[in-house]
């Protein structure tokens, strides 16, 4: 008779040969499986992934833009009761793998579906504390078949397929390794700000230039660095801020210039 699968972990990942070991050694010992949906790395990431055991099951496929459509294939290829959702850069801290072992081995919280876990985010040198990222709650517990990724944008979590089910809240951290290098950061950088202009372009919205390059870069920067404390995370916090605010000059640009080669290109041609 095989075993019950009580608990999943799920990550969709793509070139993340240098980081996956993190979040597989932070959890392995109490996962019962771990499903890995690999979006045809080009480097050693599914040779890492394999090498911790048959507990690893590897799916390959394509590396779509909208990245939570490998997340979405992730959960629904799992087999446990409960599914724990993790990026590559993500660590889960030994308090909270408590907790959670509290819930799926001991049933406490029972009325709850699914829990929402507070994520440290570090950049450039540290863990940021204020400036509205500590604590970044984030969905990543739930019990299988009970929420979906809608992959609609990018900076979405998961939906509640039954609205009226509870959500509970963990109190320990889950670290997130997202941006310990500045070029790193520019790179996600970039690709947000290219997802969030395909959006506007897709929803067909118009923008403005003097709300993408005045309003929103000045009042988004009075909200972090000035409203929720961010100076408190010194430079760190002051780039954060910054380079989150300046992002609405970099999608004012890109929807811009896409305007303009989509209107080139359905000009008649000259004969």
């Amino acid at each position: 008779m095989s075993k019950k699968i009580k608990l999943s972990v799920c990550l969709a990942v793509h070139n993340e040969g240098k980081t996956i070991h993190i979040p597989l050694n932070s959890i392995i010992d109490i996962a019962d499986e771990v499903v890995v949906v690999d979006g045809s790395s080009t480097d050693r990431t599914v040779e890492v992934a394999r090498s911790f055991g048959k507990k690893v099951r590897v799916i390959e496929t394509d590396n779509p833009p909208m990245f939570h459509i490998n997340k979405q294939k992730a959960i629904e290829a799992a087999r446990g009761d409960w599914i724990l959702q993790l990026d590559a850069d993500e660590e889960v801290s030994k308090e909270l793998k408590e907790e959670i072992k509290e819930i799926i081995f001991n049933g406490k919280n029972s009325e709850f579906v699914a829990f929402s876990l507070p994520r440290k985010n570090f950049f450039l040198t540290r863990f940021l504390e204020k400036g509205g990222q500590y604590p970044d709650y984030t969905i990543r517990l739930y019990r299988r078949g009970k929420v979906y990724f809608p992959c609609e944008t990018v900076h979405e979590n998961v939906k509640l397929v039954n609205k009226e089910d509870k959500i509970g809240f963990l109190k320990s951290p889950l670290y997130h390794y997202a941006d310990p290098s500045f070029s790193r950061y520019l790179m996600r950088w970039d690709r947000y700000t290219s997802l969030d202009t395909d959006l506007i372009l897709k929803e067909g919205k118009k923008i403005s230039f003097f709300n993408y390059f005045v309003v929103k870069p000045l009042l988004n920067f009075f909200s972090i660095y000035v409203r929720h404390k961010g100076f408190y995370d010194g430079f760190a916090g002051f780039v954060f801020a910054l380079f989150s605010s300046i992002r609405f000059w970099a999608v004012y640009i890109k929807y811009r210039t896409k305007k303009y080669r989509m209107a080139k290109n359905s000009l008649p041609l000259k004969t």
